[in-house]
């Protein structure tokens, strides 16, 4: 816990903080990049950054923390940090790193508050960084020591051994170890961060990405799904910028060819138990959910499942054969599906026209629900289940691929 003192000074001044936090991130980012340039350049996702998504990100993980660290009951403020900390440590964030991000976040504070941040203010806030930092580094410590790995050694290079054209704008990608050993295994629902080199002009920079991992029935091999990501438009009209590192998969990566990845990480993964499953997903968020498809089928789990997924149209429903057969093996899952582009409504009830609409199938209200998609699906879809189902909060599991903006309504 904070000091006695320190925790009265977080609680007076949340409501100040809070109203500037995404200042506060902005000039952050600002006068850590100009300090490490070698930070934006080799770390750090540049769509993520020019979207602003990495700093709402930042400024929705200390207001959240900070305000369940002072609460007087509650969530403990430690269980929000378990996504962070599997997306540092699948790239290999080192405890060292902590002291740049103080370092600027401090000046970043001092500059947007001005003379609000008094001596105690600023002792008071800094132990607020101090202890989300600690937590952090003790769960990321724990994460590499359980892959295996010191010193946050993440990184492996691998061959690509296979692809495979899933859809017209998704591929799938097998890469294996290169001297043909059994790659370290992975938990359903896990994935892994892959790197890739890019020109900027006259240098080079490196960009990482994270792709949740299908499976594959060869244990000398991890399988990723990448779809293209050129630049479209976002809801708010702006142009959405293409994405780097999955196009260069796309037009570069062939068999043979060698590709960084980092060891498998993330906390989407099934827990042990015989409650119903519901499985919801949108577009290439299916991946996490076609991975925990494939290992309950494998297990002859006798689960009750509910697949529910959604996608433009059936031309771009890659796996779309494969996700049949997972489910119809498992003679307790049913799956329902709908498509934006369908066009004449079909008269089967398990393929729907449209949106994902949970009043159209029977939901359990004590299942375990794992959620996967765009961030407006998930918001839509979370809400409905525990407003609309009363599913509670708790059992519903999500994953966000990038910055995870949605952490403090979620």
């Amino acid at each position: 816990m904070l000091s006695t003192r320190s925790a009265a000074v977080v609680k007076a001044t949340l409501p100040l903080v809070g109203a500037e936090i995404e200042n506060i991130a902005r000039v952050f980012y600002r006068h850590m990049f100009a300090a490490r340039p070698d930070l934006e350049r080799d770390l750090f996702n540049r769509g993520n950054q020019a979207q602003g998504d990495q700093q709402s990100a930042l400024a929705g993980a200390i207001a959240v923390y900070a305000t369940l660290l002072v609460a007087d009951d509650g969530r403990d403020p430690v269980e929000v940090l378990a996504r962070i900390a599997h997306k540092h440590a699948s790239l290999g964030i080192t405890e060292d790193q902590y002291l740049i991000v103080h370092e600027h976040l401090l000046v970043a504070i001092g500059e947007v508050l001005g003379d609000a941040v008094t001596p105690e203010v600023a002792a008071a806030w800094d132990e607020v960084y101090w202890h989300m930092a600690g937590a952090l580094v003790t769960i990321e410590n724990r994460l590499y020591a359980d892959a295996g790995v010191a010193h946050a050694d993440v990184w492996r290079t691998l061959v690509l051994r296979r692809c495979r054209q899933e859809s017209p704008d998704t591929v799938s990608f097998m890469p294996g170890a290169a001297d043909h050993s059994v790659l370290p295994p992975a938990r359903p629902g896990q994935y892994v961060s892959v790197q890739v080199t890019l020109p900027d002009g006259a240098r080079q920079i490196r960009q990482i990405r994270q792709y949740s991992l299908t499976g594959s029935t060869d244990p000398q091999e991890w399988g990723i799904r990448v779809k293209a990501a050129p630049p479209g438009r976002a809801v708010d009209g702006t142009t959405t910028p293409a994405g780097q590192v999955s196009n260069v998969l796309h037009d570069n990566l062939i068999e043979g060819r060698r590709i960084r990845a980092s060891m498998p990480f993330g906390e989407l993964v099934l827990e042990d138990s015989d409650r119903p499953l519901v499985l919801i997903s949108a577009g290439i968020g299916a991946t996490p959910i076609f991975r925990l498809l494939r290992y309950l089928a494998g297990a002859g789990s006798a689960r009750d499942a509910l697949v529910l997924h959604a996608v433009r149209s059936p031309a771009q429903h890659a796996h779309r054969r494969e996700l049949k057969e997972l489910v119809a093996a498992m003679p307790t899952a049913s799956l329902h599906r709908w498509y934006k582009d369908l066009g004449v409504r079909p008269t089967r009830d398990a393929l729907q026209a449209g949106r994902v609409d949970l009043a159209a199938v029977e939901l359990h209200t004590d299942a375990q629900v794992y959620l996967c998609g765009p961030l407006p699906f998930m918001e839509a879809v979370r809400a409905s289940l525990i407003n609309d189902h009363h599913v509670v909060e708790a059992d519903v599991h999500y994953e966000v691929f990038g910055p995870d903006t949605w952490l403090a309504s979620a």
